[in-house]
């Protein structure tokens, strides 16, 4: 997908901004990783997000069926 040198234009002259520059500033330094505690991965926060996820888009919980498969290679 191409965009239009009108569009081109606007979206350079809007980064040369310096409050748009501020803005994105302070919200990278906002930024959290909710998987993420003390700088390791947080697998049961993430199940626990995905948890809560599925039940707010009321998606059934499917049985568990363990794997047949003997070699399993990532």
């Amino acid at each position: 997908m191409t965009i239009s040198k009108k569009a081109q234009k606007e979206l350079i002259k809007s980064s040369l901004s310096p409050s748009l520059r501020k803005n994105m500033r302070k919200i990278a330094s906002n930024r959290h990783n909710p998987f993420f505690k003390n700088g390791k991965v947080d697998a049961d926060g993430y199940i626990e997000f995905v948890t809560q996820f599925n039940e707010f888009i009321n998606h059934a919980a499917k049985p568990f069926r363990p794997m047949i498969d003997k070699i399993i290679k990532l």
